[in-house]
């Protein structure tokens, strides 16, 4: 029953985004506001302490990972690096990355460094962040509107089937607010998103 409840809230807070996947909007068109991200505070890979205060006033661009999962989150973070890659090709300076880990106790800011290796990951451009899962999860959940839950299981269980979290990329604007979200793991979805970031960028 607990998890059939979860399937149901996946499909209840899935829906802005899938609307969005099934609609593509022509570039021109001004983004809708779906709602504002609340005010945070964790901890980046680097040890340093970020907030949403550090981030107002730039797009940005969020998804979900840890680095215990090998099936989907090594393809969303390829993903990121591939919109890192695009933004640096175009000259697009001004747009931040955020990954937010979903298994704040394994991965500490040293393991998300090293992970974050792995994808060629810019320091100054693509931040990964960590901090009390609570905190993480009323912040993905209830601030960034995506289902994220840990499943019962103990150090045999496959790492994989430990956290059930979100494949979406979040397109955050310049003041926090949420205007798209976008499938992580195919090119249309990427396509859109990057649509979406030339006209959000338009707006100011």
């Amino acid at each position: 029953m607990i998890w059939a409840g979860l399937l149901v809230a996946l499909a209840v807070v899935g829906a802005a985004g899938i609307r969005a996947l099934r609609a593509p909007r022509e570039a021109a068109e001004t983004l809708p506001v779906l709602t504002s991200v609340p005010a945070f505070s964790l901890i980046e890979r680097s040890g340093r302490r970020v907030t949403d205060a550090d981030l107002r006033g730039q797009v940005w661009v969020v998804n979900f990972i840890f680095t215990r999962c090998s099936s989907l989150c090594p393809m969303l973070s390829a993903q990121m690096s591939r919109l890192q890659s695009h933004l640096r090709e175009q000259g697009e300076a001004e747009v931040r990355l955020v990954s937010l880990s979903v298994d704040p106790e394994a991965d500490t800011p040293s393991v998300l460094s090293e992970y974050a290796e792995r994808f060629s990951a810019d320091r100054e451009r693509w931040w990964f962040l960590t901090g009390e899962r609570a905190a993480l999860y009323a912040l993905i959940g209830d601030g960034l509107g995506v289902a994220v839950a840990q499943r019962p299981g103990d150090a045999s269980s496959d790492p994989n089937e430990l956290i059930t979290h979100s494949d979406r990329f979040v397109l955050v604007d310049r003041a926090s607010r949420i205007r798209g979200y976008y499938r992580g793991t195919d090119d249309e979805g990427f396509a859109q998103l990057l649509r979406d970031l030339r006209t959000l960028q338009r707006e100011h």
